[in-house]
């Protein structure tokens, strides 16, 4: 090796010195076909993984496609009117149960829509030899209950030889007893809440706190009345009293659907109270008259009707298209989220 050297090269050895040094021991031959072999074990593990992968993805595949195809066989042989019971018997005759629960208002599950779409399969059901109404609400909106009561009366008459019972759970009051006024018979529980045939609007007034606060309202109208309901203002006797009359006059139109459905089994005249908006219990409603006996639906599908095979007739969201549309929220929220700038209206 030279004496002098520039710095940073690395020293050249000559023939004599690479002659002193040691030959490896490792078998070349060996060394390849271990490397050879933990390539190809290492080649063979992940065409496993993936085949595994594959198998499980085809297997979820098929499981979602047969979930989706008995969704769809089901509401197919709902549609078909064909009804099997749990020994996989097919039933002839059934009864139809349409569920009215919670507030009556548009885009609730006991809207006026809901109700009305589950009643007209009902009734154009050749197994259904009647229909229950299973009510379980405190009322809601005029308009729905109004509607629903309008499309009883139509069906009746287009259909006479079903009836239509409505069977009161924990409570049926207000615009809920509007609708089952409607219906041939209603029934309860000696413990269920019926009645309340009254008319309500309520409303805070902030007057007081507003100016103690030491705050002014503005408000600016087009009309003399425009702004009669503003909890703002102080109260006017001329709008409170248009204001009363307008409900007397919403409570009239319950009074006379409740007389027409009802008819002679109401008994008016020994109980003054009973437009009052006062809700009774079910023995005390039978008395009045406000419900035809004590009774589930269970007992008026198997002893009035005679059918008592029950299907469910009640409009419900297809889950599928729930979750379509949960998804679908769930996009737009992460789009949202990542453009903060962009205004959604």
């Amino acid at each position: 090796m030279s004496e002098f050297q520039s710095p940073g090269r690395p020293p050249r050895l000559d023939g004599q010195a690479i002659s002193h040094y040691p030959s490896s021991n490792i078998d070349q031959a060996l060394l390849t076909k271990t490397l050879a072999d933990a390539l190809n074990n290492a080649t063979v593990e992940a065409r496993r993984k993936r085949r595994w992968n594959i198998f499980f993805k085809l297997i979820f595949g098929v499981i979602f496609i047969l979930i989706v195809l008995g969704l769809l066989a089901d509401k197919s042989l709902k549609s078909g009117g064909i009804q099997i019971d749990d020994e996989g018997n097919i039933v002839p005759r059934y009864t139809a149960v349409i569920d009215v629960k919670g507030e009556i208002a548009d885009n609730t599950d006991a809207s006026a829509a809901r109700i009305i779409s589950g009643m007209q399969r009902a009734y154009k059901d050749a197994g259904v030899v009647g229909i229950v109404l299973r009510i379980n609400s405190g009322g809601g909106s005029p308009v729905q209950s109004g509607y629903v009561y309008d499309e009883i009366n139509r069906l009746r008459m287009i259909y006479p030889e079903k009836p239509i019972v409505s069977v009161i759970e924990d409570i049926g009051a207000s615009g809920a007893y509007y609708i089952a006024a409607a219906t041939d018979q209603i029934y309860a529980d000696k413990a269920s809440l019926v009645g309340s045939i009254g008319v309500t609007a309520a409303s805070f007034g902030f007057v007081g706190l507003i100016d103690k606060v030491g705050i002014e309202r503005r408000v600016y109208t087009s009309g003399e009345h425009k702004a009669f309901l503003d909890p703002f203002s102080p109260q006017n006797a001329i709008e409170t009293t248009f204001w009363k009359e307008v409900l007397v006059g919403v409570h009239d139109q319950f009074i006379d659907a409740v007389e027409k459905g009802r008819g002679k089994r109401l008994n008016v005249r020994e109980n003054p109270d009973l437009y009052s908006g006062l809700i009774w219990n079910g023995e005390q409603a039978l008395e009045i008259g406000l419900i035809d006996g004590l009774g589930s639906t269970a007992t008026i599908a198997r002893e009035q009707f005679k059918a008592p095979f029950m299907v469910d007739f009640t409009e419900k969201e297809d889950p599928f298209a729930k979750m379509m549309k949960e998804l679908g929220m769930g996009v737009v929220s992460g789009v949202k989220a990542a453009f903060p700038e962009v205004q959604w209206r």
